[in-house]
């Protein structure tokens, strides 16, 4: 079982477009700062302990168990449940969460067979249909939480309500906030306006006193960056779909300022004046920064990082799962839906589904 006074993280070092080498150097920087983490590496030996065996320090927090199978980035989520269940090393990185060997599992692998496969494995918490991913969104005012990001393609609306209360219970463990503010993702601010299942979802938050939340109602695609709120909440399809255009706005953006600063020497000798702003600009947009997305709505805590993630990245996802294990995500996640499900009456208890997830692979 999990130690009372270390954390311990299940990494799966398969992972990823690059492989162990990438994935162990950010557990490498994850440890400098954190040094009360330990770290459960599951991979195949003739690729990881070569990479290990150049990080002393890592090794010395670190136990290798080797595994058979490596799931492909490109396998399909139902062909990686045959053939990867029980031999992979994602597979065995979320069953040392089941067995409570660890408190967390990362993976930078394929996100429909991380789903699929952690679906599977740790199951639905009571009451909750389908899980969803919830990613940390920069802000004007710092950072907010925004669900769901690809995992469940539309949602009714106690699944909306679910989304809130987990999303809410994620900032509470990420930014001490002790009631998060939550908005539903729409077309507009008005109540009248929207599908009706964001409609009726708006409703009930609106006349449940939630001790966890503090719904704001409805808020707008440009309330994303202004951080109008601390969690977002849309279904998986339309986050999906914010998530990818805000990541390539901002590449477009870094690629213009790069463009502007080198077109003539003016704008050069400007930017040498200047660099420190853009020093600042460039860490705020840096993706890298904002890695992580984390699986919500199971019986345990697993976190999807970028498959094209390099070693600063793959930090920080770490710095994700160590975040959630510290402050007792799921503990917090239990408490605030047990209150939801006391407020409103008669909630329908939906079996576990474990089939092919609506996932789209948001590397």
């Amino acid at each position: 079982m999990e130690s009372k006074t270390s954390i311990t993280i299940a990494l799966d070092a398969m992972g990823g477009d690059h492989g162990p080498q990438v994935v162990l150097s950010g557990a490498q920087i994850a440890l400098e700062r954190h040094p009360d983490v330990r770290f459960l590496l599951f991979g195949q030996e003739a690729s990881v302990l070569p990479v290990l065996e150049q990080m002393p320090k890592l090794k010395a927090r670190s136990v290798f168990r080797h595994c058979e199978i490596s799931i492909r980035m490109d396998d399909k989520p139902s062909q990686a449940l045959r053939q990867g269940r029980y031999k992979s090393s994602m597979w065995q990185a979320i069953e040392a969460v089941k067995t409570g060997e660890a408190a967390v599992a990362v993976s930078a692998g394929n996100t429909g067979a991380l789903m699929a496969m952690a679906k599977f494995c740790l199951r639905t918490m009571a009451n909750i249909e389908r899980p969803a991913i919830a990613a940390i969104w920069p802000t004007e005012r710092g950072e907010s939480v925004v669900l769901d990001v690809g995992a469940t393609i539309g949602a009714d609306s106690q699944q909306l309500i679910d989304f809130s209360v987990m999303g809410a219970a994620m900032a509470r463990a990420l930014f001490h906030i002790e009631r998060p503010t939550v908005g539903l993702l729409n077309i507009g601010t008005e109540e009248v306006k929207g599908q009706d299942d964001v409609k009726e979802a708006g409703r009930l938050l609106k006349e449940t006193e939630l001790a966890g939340l503090e719904y704001r109602g409805f808020v707008e695609g440009n309330d994303l960056g202004k951080g109008t709120v601390d969690v977002v909440v849309t279904e998986g399809f339309t986050g999906n779909i914010a998530l990818k255009t805000a990541e390539g706005t901002a590449r477009q953006i870094a690629s213009y300022l790069r463009a502007a600063m080198t077109r003539t020497w003016m704008a050069k000798l400007g930017y040498f004046f200047a660099k420190s702003a853009f020093d600042r600009l460039r860490d705020k947009m840096d993706p890298r920064k904002v890695n992580g997305g984390v699986f919500l709505g199971l019986n345990g805590v697993v976190i999807k990082s970028h498959g094209s993630s390099d070693a600063e990245g793959t930090a920080a996802a770490i710095d994700v799962a160590y975040a959630m294990a510290a402050n007792g995500l799921l503990a917090k996640i239990e408490a605030d839906l047990g209150d939801v499900y006391a407020h409103i009456s008669s909630p329908v208890v939906v079996e576990p589904v474990v089939d092919e997830p609506d996932v789209e692979d948001v590397r």
